[in-house]
This record gives structure tokens, C-alpha cells and sequence, in this order.
């Protein structure tokens, strides 16, 4: 082992002895741990950030504001101009929190390329933040348990049943090794979806007999590139990586599964076992205004009824149309009421009316402070599992409309295809190719086929 290796290994001993101290200074869900509570030695968690566009710099941003020594010291991303220009927002932002020390970035710690996160993983971290397209997060993952480091990773944790059993596995071997994983489904930190939540599974609504969950948007941002500005194909459709299913799951993964993880949560659904999830999805979706060839081969809007099985369904939408209503809410039919969750109305209304009037803390720091604190005092804490369960919800409402037909759970998760290039590389070929005008293939239910 080498002489870095050693000093590494030594620090994190010394953050897990530590833990009896910081223990007694709060609780998980106070978050009230001191930096002063460590008598002696390094406990500076040293945090490498994979992915810096939007949701990595942001993540960054959170696990530094953390409390306790942390310092960003390791930075990757395919592209050198999002690196830089993540690093300059963290940097920014730090300074603005007046704790510009907490971001150390030597020029050699800058790794750029498809093989940059083995490269963070190599270096001196203890934390990995996993915030690429999701299509990578199944390989990021495995690799960093293999590493043995704590993990953070942006939802989803996958775009495929082969990503969702890799997922799967790695967390698995993360208890083994009591790594800490955090998961970017931070409604899980948010007051009032805890409150009512809990109060649902104490009877306040009765027997759920259906749900309905909506993610109902204009849509996000337009493609930054064209192809004239990029190397290849694989450049085009990394640089526009949420119109390509095998790098974003469709929006129904990428963004919907936040609506989804609320019904499985309101549904009791059990990530330690895989039991209570939905039996089958069935549904329909397509392009009806996101149609122009830049935006690739993703739908603009899905619609799915999932069936648990006690007979339970939820009614799932999610849209990409400008101009519409939007409507990003969880709602929860029982048999004394309805819970609302989301927007503004957090409520349950029935034979138990109650209101959230309290005030809450933004979930996204949330995550992050339950996460650094339970690494800090030694903690399991693992979110793996409900990620990749909640993501495999997203993803079979998505076979589902992509095929036109029942898709059963079991089904899904068995599945061996593969969304995923069989080479990492710029000259390489991704799974879906334009033809001579520049137009992907799109999925037709009725014929595509999709387990």
C-alpha cells in the first residue's frame, strides 16, 4: 500500500472512532454535530464530484455546506468546458457561504474523458458525488463501492433493468462495507411529505384504494449543441443527453420518478425486500409537440396505470408541453379521505382534516446534512435500494408506453436488454443511430419491443 493509500485509510479510521463524539453532539435529525467535537487528527471529509453540469455543481454545492471540515478536492466530466464551468459555480458559490476554503481543486485532480471517475475514485477522496447522465450511474456506482467510498448519486439510478440489477447488487455490497449511499429523492427529507406520509400509514386517509401522481411541465432545456458544433455522434448525444433514452430514461424516468417514489412510499413499499412495489403498468404516451429531429427519440408525454397487488392503482401523468397547465403533485385516495402532496397544498382532507403549516428546511440540503452526518458518526445509511426500486417503477411505465402492452414487474426486472453502447468512446457508436436526415427511430407502441 502506498504512502498516500496509508494516510487515507488512516484519516477515515479516524472519522469512525470519532463517531462516539459526534454522536453526542445531535442527532440525525437534528443535524446539530460541531466540527469542535473531534478532539484531535484529520476529519476532513475529502469529496470527489463526478459530473458537473446542473444537478452535480448544485450537489456539490449542498454537500459542502455540510457541517464538520469537507473540502472538494476532485472533479471529473466528459467535457472540460462543463468541468471548468461547474468548478467556477462551486467556487462562487463557496465564497458566497464565505467558505471559499472548502473548495481545494488542484489542476491535477481535473479529470476529463469517459474514464474520468475512475480517476476521481483513484485519488485521495472519501465521498463520491455521482451526478452524471443516468445511463452511467449503474457503472459509476459499482465502481465506487468498489473503491470503497461513501456515495451520493443523483436519481435515477439507472435507465435499464440490467442498470437497476447492477444498482442493486453494489448496494448490497455497500452494507457489506458500511458505505454510506445518499439518493437524490429528496422528498424522503422534506417535512411535510414526512409528516402526512406518516400520518397515512397511521390511518389518517384509511385504506388507499388509488393514487394519482403527476409531473405536468413545459418541458426543460433544448438541445445546447448541434450537430456541426460536435465531433461525432456520441458528442451530439452526450452533449444532449436528455432526448437519448439509454443516457436519460425518458422524462418519465428522469423526472417523474420523484411522483412514483411518493405513491411507492404512500403504498408502504419495502426497498429492504423489493416487496409492495406495483405487479404491472400499462399505458400510453408519444410526440405530439416535441417532434422536431433535435429532440432525439424521447416522448413528450406518458400515461400509465400502475396495479399494486392488492388491486390499488395509481394513475400516473407526465408532460412536456409548453403552454399547458403544469402540475407537479402526489395525491392518495382512502377509504376516510385524500392526502395532497405537492405545490402548495399539503394536506389531508376527510374524517381527519389536517393542514401543514409548519416550516421546513430546503430537502435538497436536507439529504445532504443526514448523509455526511451519518458518514461522520458511522451510521448505515443506505438509499440505494429504494433509488433503484423507484427507478424500476419509472422505467417499466416507460416499456409500457413504449410497447402498448401490460408490462408485469417481474418481467421488467428480469429483462436482459440493454440500453447501454458496447464502447465508451468518442469515435464509438451509441445504441441509437440517426438515419441520412437525422432522424432517430422512434418507439411504436404495438411493435416495439422492449423486454
Amino acid at each position: 500500500m502506498s504512502e498516500k493509500s496509508n494516510e487515507s485509510s488512516t484519516r477515515r479510521d479516524f472519522l469512525k472512532a470519532s463517531s462516539v463524539v459526534a454522536a453526542g453532539a445531535g442527532v440525525l435529525g437534528n443535524l446539530s454535530f460541531s466540527s469542535q467535537a473531534f478532539a484531535a487528527g484529520d476529519d476532513t471529509i475529502r469529496v470527489g464530484l463526478i459530473g458537473a453540469g446542473g444537478r452535480g455543481r448544485g450537489a456539490a454545492t449542498q454537500a459542502l455546506s455540510t457541517e464538520g471540515n469537507i473540502k472538494l478536492v476532485a472533479i471529473a466530466d466528459a467535457f472540460s468546458d462543463r468541468l471548468e464551468d461547474g468548478l467556477a459555480y462551486i467556487n462562487g458559490q463557496m465564497q458566497k457561504n464565505k467558505t471559499p476554503e472548502r473548495v481545494d481543486v488542484a489542476e491535477e485532480n481535473k479529470f476529463v474523458g469517459f474514464d474520468a471517475y475512475q480517476k476521481v475514485l483513484d485519488s485521495d477522496v472519501d465521498v463520491v458525488i455521482l451526478a452524471t447522465p443516468p445511463g452511467f450511474r449503474p457503472i459509476h456506482f459499482e465502481a465506487a463501492v468498489n473503491a470503497d467510498k461513501h456515495v451520493f448519486m443523483e436519481k435515477p439510478v439507472a435507465t435499464d433493468a440490467p442498470g437497476v440489477r447492477k444498482v442493486l447488487a453494489a448496494a448490497q455490497a455497500a452494507k457489506q462495507k458500511n458505505l454510506a449511499v445518499g439518493v437524490g429523492l429528496q422528498r424522503h427529507h422534506q417535512k411535510p411529505y414526512l409528516e402526512l406520509v406518516d400520518r397515512v400509514h397511521n390511518g389518517a386517509i384509511g385504506d388507499i384504494v388509488a393514487m394519482r401522481v403527476y409531473w405536468n411541465g413545459g418541458g426543460v432545456w433544448d438541445p445546447r449543441r448541434t450537430r456541426e458544433e460536435c465531433s461525432g455522434e456520441m458528442e451530439y448525444q452526450m452533449r444532449n443527453w436528455y432526448y437519448y433514452t439509454w443516457l436519460c430514461g425518458d422524462h418519465i424516468v428522469e423526472q417523474h420518478i420523484h411522483n412514483l417514489d411518493v405513491g411507492n412510499w404512500l403504498m408502504k413499499a419495502n426497498p429492504a425486500t423489493g416487496e409492495g412495489y406495483p405487479v404491472s403498468a400499462s399505458g400510453m404516451g408519444g410526440r405530439q409537440v416535441r417532434t422536431d429531429k433535435k429532440y432525439g427519440e424521447i416522448f413528450d408525454h406518458h400515461a400509465v396505470e400502475y396495479v399494486y397487488d392488492n388491486g390499488t392503482r395509481m394513475y400516473s401523468q407526465c408532460r412536456h408541453m409548453p403552454g399547458c397547465p403544469g402540475n407537479v403533485t402526489e395525491h392518495a385516495h382512502g377509504t376516510k379521505g385524500v392526502v395532497h402532496l405537492g405545490g402548495r397544498d399539503y394536506s389531508i382532507e376527510g374524517e381527519n382534516n389536517t393542514k401543514f403549516k409548519g416550516k421546513y428546511r430546503d430537502p435538497y440540503q436536507v439529504e445532504h446534512d443526514q448523509l455526511f452526518a451519518a458518514i461522520r458518526s458511522g451510521t448505515p445509511y443506505s438509499e440505494a435500494e429504494r433509488g433503484a426500486y423507484s427507478t424500476l417503477t419509472a422505467i417499466i411505465g416507460r416499456l409500457a408506453t413504449y410497447s402498448g402492452k401490460e408490462i408485469k414487474w417481474n418481467q421488467a426486472l428480469n429483462s436482459e436488454i440493454s440500453l447501454m453502447p458496447e464502447t465508451y468512446a468518442w469515435d464509438a457508436a451509441p445504441p441509437t443511430l440517426p438515419n441520412e436526415h437525422g432522424e432517430y427511430q422512434i418507439a411504436h407502441p404495438g411493435l416495439t419491443k422492449v423486454v
